[in-house]
């Protein structure tokens, strides 16, 4: 589900998707593709910008197998 949400001040696309996400790897790129018009902003956003949001990616649990030092 995609919703909008709007740059704070001095906010740029990577710390606004951070706040969102708790991440910027791979969303990047997709919030860019439904925002076309965020790249002629350049580097900071314009306070209240409306940014369309991708679906959240899907998180996966990985479990790293445990280590026994002594048996």
């Amino acid at each position: 589900m995609k919703r909008v949400v709007r740059a704070h001040q001095g906010e740029t696309l990577d710390a606004l998707l951070y706040r969102m996400y708790g991440k910027t790897a791979a969303i990047t790129e997709q919030t860019l593709q439904l925002n076309p018009h965020l790249a002629e902003q350049g580097p900071v956003l314009k306070e209240g910008t409306p940014v369309t949001l991708p679906p959240p990616p899907e998180t996966r649990e990985t479990k790293k197998p445990e280590i026994q030092l002594w048996s």
